[in-house]
């Protein structure tokens, strides 16, 4: 009846609504962002809703462009030693934070005349802004990207354009670490004055800057007419005069507004209007082609079922009441792996969006994924049922309940293969938990299965291999499964340090086999973006990291 009334709702829709004009000419691009937005500075930048909004406000050293390749951004160059452990960066002398009174009350060298409320970014903001990460007190999130660091001076401001980061040992990713929204440049006498509130006065050097926020009503940015880029032709970025973004929780609301035309921009698909707006095969319904554009590209984004290695079955036992080894685990594991069909679920399921995940952990799209594998789980539910019965439980005799714990978005999909695995003979429990509890009962190791996923942080495998690394158990690390194995561990240091692609690369894909032998997880799918905008938004640009990229967008009125 819900899909119906839908259905009905939008049609309704599509023949009496026209696409409402901009008042006074200006071009303002609006999306909904129904998770919600907690805080502006770019140190708590951990979530997509945080980033999206934090890329518009600040900038960082480089970028990644629509290619996943390190581009310029306020460094205009840089080199790295030959030892791979020092990283100089020139920077250009054109760019200025947004204005704030706070600069006109202590006016210095680098203010610029026509800016009277403003002043030139230097590489000492920099060395604050990176320190700053590093604060216990500031408690970032992002403390975790200098793990490569040296201990001794590691970041220094040679001179004014000229800065430094040092690092104790290779690391191959660094350069796309420092891409990251953890890594703006932040002026230190806002911080210093706003202090913790600081989230909601932002200063940065970002294409837009705030104009208004009520928390979870609206939030407006507006064109920050001093930035320091332009397009190919010397125009001056961005094109929009302003971002409205709106906190509409419910999905299928913010699906009707968007179709009626008052949100440009959706991001993503939902269970509760896929089927109204996407074909079986996964393409835009021949209805939207006029008004609508969606644009699919890769995803890094692996979602998965994890085990907890500690206690998953710890106190389980066989029919001779003995208790299940190691082995007996890892066999049951594997059959669950083999034991639902991932075609089938992204077919019925997810209208093909997506890739099933039957290779290893690391996603299409990045170097490390290897199509051609030997390694990762087909449906295979004769080899399931082997299995089982080889860990001492023929047809799920005398098997003990599992428990998967989900949350309400992903319901559907476990029951799917809840449904599939009965036929094997296990018996599956779901227990849906609200996100907030279930990501705390994972770090806390409450969870024995549990759904969840990985979105790369930085595009390097090396950011999804992590996961498996025993020094970084949970909850002080991602290692949500409590995986080790010292062959991993040996491997995944080796690659660290590793400069050559080809050699690293090689090293990556060996850990992705051990990790897929031992099944601490059960990859679902590799996941895939899906942008819809109306047609009168163009130049919308992004990546497999599915960043934000609003500096080339136009929008006709």
């Amino acid at each position: 009846m819900k899909k119906t009334i839908l259905i009905l709702t939008i049609t309704t829709l599509l023949a009496s609504c026209t696409r409402p004009t901009e008042g006074d000419g200006k071009a303002i691009f609006r999306y909904n962002e129904s998770s919600g937005i907690t805080t502006l500075d770019p140190a708590y930048a951990k979530n997509q809703a945080i980033i999206w909004a934090v890329s518009q406000l600040y900038n960082g050293l480089v970028r990644l462009d629509s290619n996943l390749q390190i581009e310029p951004c306020i460094a205009k160059s840089w080199s790295i030693s030959n030892d791979g452990l020092t990283y100089t960066f020139t920077l250009r002398d054109d760019v200025f934070f947004h204005e704030n009174e706070l600069f006109s009350k202590n006016r210095n060298r680098n203010t610029q005349d026509s800016l009277t409320s403003t002043r030139k970014v230097v590489a000492s903001d920099f060395v604050y802004s990176f320190n700053r990460i590093l604060d216990e007190k500031v408690a970032s999130p992002g403390l975790w990207i200098f793990s490569h660091i040296s201990k001794k001076e590691p970041f220094v401001a040679i001179d004014d354009t000229t800065f430094v980061v040092r690092l104790r040992e290779p690391f191959a990713p660094m350069l796309s670490i420092l891409a990251m929204p953890y890594c703006s440049v932040v002026p230190k006498e806002v911080v210093e004055e706003y202090g913790s509130d600081f989230r909601d006065h932002p200063c940065g050097t970002g294409p837009f800057y705030m104009k208004y926020w009520k928390e979870d009503v609206k939030l407006v940015l507006r064109r920050n007419d001093n930035y320091f880029e332009r397009d190919e032709e010397g125009n001056p970025l961005p094109y929009l005069d302003a971002v409205a973004i709106t906190f509409i929780i419910d999905k299928q609301t913010a699906f009707l507004e968007f179709i009626k035309g008052n949100l440009d921009f959706m991001n993503s698909l939902d269970a509760s209007y896929k089927d109204e707006i996407l074909t079986p095969k996964g393409e835009l319904k021949e209805k939207y082609h006029e008004r609508i554009d969606m644009v699919s590209t890769p995803f890094l984004n692996t979602e998965y079922l994890g085990f907890n290695m500690e206690s998953f079955m710890k106190d389980a036992t066989n029919q001779q009441s003995k208790k299940i080894t190691a082995q007996q685990k890892k066999a049951i594991r594997q059959a669950i792996n083999y034991g639902f069909d991932r075609r089938k679920m992204m077919q019925y399921m997810r209208n093909n969006i997506g890739v099933p995940g039957c290779k290893g952990m690391i996603p299409c799209g990045l170097p490390g994924y290897d199509n051609a594998s030997k390694y990762g789980y087909e449906y295979n539910p004769e080899l399931s049922k082997e299995l089982l019965a080889k860990a001492g439980f023929p047809n799920g005799k005398g098997l003990p309940t599992l428990t998967l714990s989900t949350t309400s978005n992903y319901v559907d999909l476990c029951k799917y293969i809840q449904q599939q695995l009965t036929l094997i003979g296990f018996e599956v429990k779901i227990d849906v938990n609200p996100p907030a509890a279930l990501r705390e009962h994972i770090a806390q190791g409450k969870s024995d299965w549990f759904r969840a996923s990985w979105i790369a942080d930085y595009p390097d495998a090396e950011n999804y291999l992590a996961l498996f690394y025993s020094k970084n158990h949970a909850p002080g690390g991602p290692n949500y499964t409590r995986f080790s194995s010292p062959k991993f561990d040996r491997l995944y240091e080796r690659a660290l340090v590793e400069t050559d692609e080809e050699r690293r690369v090689a090293l990556y894909r060996e850990m992705d086999s051990i990790v897929m032998t031992e099944a601490p997880v059960i990859v679902l799918y590799y996941d895939q973006i899906l942008h819809f905008t109306h047609k009168s938004v163009t130049g919308l640009r992004s990546n497999a990291m599915n960043a934000l990229d609003l500096r080339f967008v136009k929008k006709k009125n």
